[in-house]
């Protein structure tokens, strides 16, 4: 919105200086976004003398100036009628950018360097008057800037308006403001129309026919008028503020627009078929030529001002060519209307054709201003234009607009601002804004917005109002309550992280697949008739077939996945998904849902180097990685036993282990059956684990306990034995811990050995013992006392021998 400071100053005293006043409408939420002065181009025009004025050769009209401008002489070519030597003129000199457009730029004319131009008062945008020169008072000071030596300054405001500020796209809405801000009186325009003559009933008549599109239409009529170039001042106003003048009487549309904010139209009665107007909804497909002289195709929702027989204007959006104001014009029909905000936008936005008049009537116009607009429009055009008034009205409204009501609570006013206001002090806020205001109770105010305030309907926003109005910089800050505990993570959501962070220090990268699923995967799995995750939850509109149910393991996407990367050359994979599976438990209830960590390693045990042979990842490999994963979940005591061969649906018997903690399953780990891995077109070892996070969560430890490091040095002992072939070694272990000795620290498998001259059915496991004490330093008597007492106790409880 471009706003005149000189034309605010009709309305309202201003009293604030520029700035301040553009940081106080800034504060009450009108963004001044620029603020300049519409005189700044004559920076570059300054008050000339005439020195010398010399006959033009071979040009009658033209003359060759010498003119002082203060710190030189300069030469101009100008053919003005009345220059006059010594005469004090107006020069401008080249650069100066004109109000028309024109740039200024030193030329040649017919041989003559001509160094500037001597301006008349319209070139200047000063007057009307283009016949001569301007010729200036002689008291002036030759050099002088023509800006300082006339005191021509009006500072123009850019105001950046919200969508909900319509109030505000006038001169009117925008001096409201200040003298709300200044609390000083807002004067409107005094309007006192003419005598009038006959009645406009005898004339035109007014029909909508699309009520819910134009709420309501007014019109008046005048005879007798002469459509000419408008009054200077009329035309400066309007240039003030960004527009082009045209004549008289669409000036006046346009000054009242800008004025009140309320669009108008000027229509050419006799241009009129039937000298009547009829509002209603285009035909789908019709075809109008608006002043724009551009066709437009219409669709059946856009609402037209017709007369008899055509169309003559796009409501609220762009009159017709066929009923525009001319010079011959004598009769004209003025509009003044409440459009449907709705209806005019959907309209701009299919014809993306934005106007004056769409932007305001799309935000909302003050239905009730139609009548004080039409009538300061038709008080204008009689005085400019010689009309004569039609007596009568004509305001087609036929259903009123209801008021708003609104009950303002104090208290819940001061709660939501954080304010401390009291009820007298909100009354007056809003009143200074000409809001109706009652009493209703001690708290309790009854709040009716003014009409042209259509954004206002509920407590908040007349609590906004009075926030801007007290001044936001006014409203204390406070700071929320910090409550001084700390507040609990999420132990699930912590626990879940951490296996991430575990998983890809361990190199894995981690997999994200749908839970939505093929109804074959069970099959491809090799999943028994009787398993739990056989029971699929259907999928009742599935995007496709490969996702028509949800799944109920997580080895089927990362297979998948392993099938895509390889598809790419990419045969070396590390993955990991943390998810859930879904198990049906009947139509009628909800799925058992359970949270699933599956592990993923196929390919070589290490990428390729230079310095190292690609070996390719076995069992232990993974099963490394879940007992580093135990480890930094500080998860002990587990235990991996043969899992039995009925239950390794998808892996390997003899090649699968199941992960047990006090006899409770947690997890298996294990090589993917070569049949499975058939189904999803894989031909390379793959080893896979999963471990049962809601199993798992509830066992890990939440406290942390730590001991002080060593004091003392420890102590190695290595053992060899030979046992059969299908002891585990794990038993050894935990047949080494079972005795319970204090100077026993750790037990580490280092060495499994098959082959001559072991026996076929026998295998050699190597141990080292590692003891310390925490007190002192051990002898090797005492240590060596304990380790025979240990190796005593393996020999007898595995029937195990020695090695020779």
């Amino acid at each position: 919105m471009i706003v005149s400071l000189s034309w605010l100053k009709e309305y309202v005293p201003i009293e604030m200086e520029v700035h301040r006043l553009a940081d106080a409408l800034t504060m009450v939420g009108l963004e001044v976004a620029s603020i300049s002065d519409r005189y700044d181009y004559m920076d570059s025009v300054v008050v000339g003398k005439l020195n010398q004025i010399d006959l033009f050769p071979n040009a009658d009209t033209l003359k060759t100036c010498r003119v002082d401008i203060g710190n030189r002489m300069v030469s101009i070519v100008c053919g003005a009628p009345n220059l006059e030597k010594n005469m004090l003129v107006p020069v401008a000199l080249p650069g100066t950018l004109f109000p028309d457009g024109l740039l200024l730029e030193k030329t040649v004319v017919h041989g003559v360097t001509s160094e500037g131009m001597i301006c008349s008062e319209k070139e200047l945008g000063l007057g009307t008057d283009q016949s001569g020169v301007l010729a200036l008072n002689q008291q002036l000071s030759v050099g002088d800037k023509l800006g300082k030596a006339l005191a021509l300054s009006d500072t123009i405001f850019d105001i950046d308006l919200t969508p909900n500020r319509s109030d505000c796209l006038s001169i009117l809405g925008i001096a409201r403001e200040i003298a709300a801000i200044q609390k000083t009186k807002l004067t409107y325009p005094d309007i006192h129309l003419p005598g009038t003559e006959n009645h406009i009933s005898k004339f035109t008549s007014v029909e909508i026919e699309a009520p819910d599109h134009c709420p309501r239409y007014a019109a008046r009529l005048l005879f007798d008028v002469s459509a000419a170039p408008s009054p200077f001042w009329l035309q400066d106003r309007l240039i003030s503020v960004g527009l082009r003048p045209i004549n008289n009487i669409v000036d006046v549309t346009n000054f009242v627009l800008m004025e009140t904010g309320q669009p108008l139209h000027a229509f050419d009665l006799d241009r009129l078929a039937e000298n009547r107007i009829v509002v209603r909804l285009a035909k789908k497909g019709e075809i109008f030529t608006a002043l724009d002289q551009k066709d437009r195709i219409l669709s059946s929702d856009t609402l037209m001002i017709c007369d008899g027989e055509k169309a003559v204007a796009i409501g609220g959006v762009i009159g017709g060519l066929n009923s525009e104001i001319e010079t011959s014009t004598t009769r004209v029909l003025i509009e003044s209307a409440y459009f449907s905000p709705l209806s005019i936008r959907r309209t701009s936005k299919k014809l993306n054709l934005a106007t004056e008049a769409s932007y305001r009537f799309e935000r909302g116009v003050d239905p009730e201003g139609t009548i004080k607009a039409l009538d300061r429009a038709a008080q204008l055009m009689t005085q400019i234009s010689d009309g004569k008034l039609i007596g009568g009205i004509v305001d087609e409204y036929p259903t009123t607009i209801p008021k708003k009501r609104i009950v303002l609570s104090t208290k819940q006013t001061n709660r939501l601002l954080g304010t401390d206001l009291n009820r007298d002090e909100i009354n007056n806020f809003l009143k200074s804004i000409e809001f109706n205001v009652e009493t209703v109770d001690k708290d309790n105010l009854a709040v009716v917005p003014p009409d042209f305030r259509v954004d206002i309907k509920r407590p908040e926003d007349a609590m906004e109002e009075i926030a801007r109005l007290a001044g936001y910089n006014n409203i204390p800050t406070t700071f929320p309550l910090m409550p001084t505990d700390g507040r609990h993570r999420n132990r699930r959501l912590y626990l879940r992280n951490r296996i991430k962070r575990l998983m890809i220090g361990f190199g894995f990268s981690e997999a994200i697949n749908y839970s939505f699923d093929d109804r074959e995967s069970c099959d491809h799995l090799g999943l028994g008739p009787k398993d739990p995750r056989r029971n699929l939850v259907d999928i009742l509109n599935p995007l496709t077939e490969e996702q028509a149910a949800m799944r109920t393991s997580l080895i089927p996407g990362l297979l998948r996945t392993v099938q895509g990367n390889i598809f790419q050359q990419i045969k070396n994979l590390k993955l990991f998904e943390v998810g859930k599976i879904f198990i049906s438990v009947g139509r009628e209830s909800l799925p058992d849902e359970k949270e699933i960590v599956a592990i993923l390693w196929t390919g070589t045990r290490s990428d390729p180097a230079w310095h190292s042979k690609e070996t390719p990842c076995d069992f232990f490999d993974i099963k490394g990685v879940i007992e580093g994963l135990f480890k930094g979940l500080n998860f002990k005591d587990t235990v991996f036993t043969n899992m039995p061969d009925n239950d390794c649906d998808y892996t390997r018997p003899g090649e699968t282990a199941q992960i047990l903690y006090n006899n409770e399953l947690i997890g298996m780990v294990g090589m993917v059956a070569t049949s499975v891995l058939q189904n999803f077109g894989l031909k390379q070892t793959v080893y896979i684990a999963e471990i049962n996070l809601d199993s798992l969560f509830p066992l890990l430890p939440e406290i942390k306990q730590s001991k002080p490091i060593p004091k003392y040095p420890a102590v190695y002992r290595d053992f060899t034995i030979i046992v059969d072939k299908e002891v585990a070694s794990g038993k050894i272990l935990a047949c080494v811990e079972d005795t319970q000795e204090k100077l026993v620290e750790s037990t580490f498998l280092f060495d499994v050995f098959q082959g001559n001259p072991i026996p076929e059915d026998k295998k050699s496991i190597s141990f080292r013992i590692t003891y310390r004490s925490t007190s002192r330093t051990l002898a090797d008597e005492e240590v060596n006392q304990v380790h025979q007492k240990i190796s005593g106790r393996l020999l007898k409880s595995f029937d195990a021998t020695l090695p020779v």
